[in-house]
């Protein structure tokens, strides 16, 4: 029970704020719990399809070849199928994460990651195509190629920034997923 409580102390914490806020200003509190209960069910809709195609990746795609293709040895190509699997995703970012730990796993560059993560939380197709329809397309394009070169200089500057122990930490906790 103890473990319980400590696991999942933030959600609990969040459920009593959200149960104070409803009892001393219920209209704030009414409308909090319904985007809460929105943001759930969109949850529940979008995590299950992302687990089992990462479950697919997990078996589907073997160690060797990933390590071939994004791998330390990798170079621009592995940047360019960084950049094309996060500007292909669908869905929302905190999706990209589960994603990013099973290809840190299966041996992927950590910059190649962190191009990764970025190129889906800023150069997904379909927003840049929406984009492009309602704000321009010199607009869209300038600001992909500044967004590219920008997540490509912070994946080299976090790469160099952290250590050899720091990064082995993050892949030993991603073979815990």
């Amino acid at each position: 029970m103890k473990n319980l409580f400590k696991r999942y102390k933030t959600a609990i914490l969040m459920i009593i704020i959200l149960l104070m806020m409803t009892l001393i200003v219920p209209t704030k509190g009414q409308v909090a719990t319904s985007m809460t209960i929105k943001n759930i069910i969109e949850m529940i809709k979008i995590i299950p399809p992302i687990f089992i195609l990462l479950g697919l990746l997990d078996v589907w795609v073997p160690r060797e070849q990933m390590i071939k293709y994004m791998g330390d040895g990798s170079g621009i190509l592995g940047v360019i199928i960084a950049f094309l699997l996060g500007s292909v995703a669908a869905g929302p970012l905190y999706a990209a994460f589960p994603v990013a730990g099973v290809l840190l796993k299966k041996g992927s560059k950590f910059s190649n990651i962190l191009i990764f993560i970025g190129a889906w939380s800023t150069t997904k197709i379909p927003l840049l195509l929406m984009e492009g329809q309602s704000l321009g397309w010199k607009f869209t394009i300038t600001r992909l190629i500044i967004n590219i070169f920008g997540i490509i200089l912070i994946a080299r500057i976090t790469d160099k920034a952290l250590n050899d122990s720091e990064k082995e930490e993050i892949y030993n906790l991603s073979e815990n997923i």
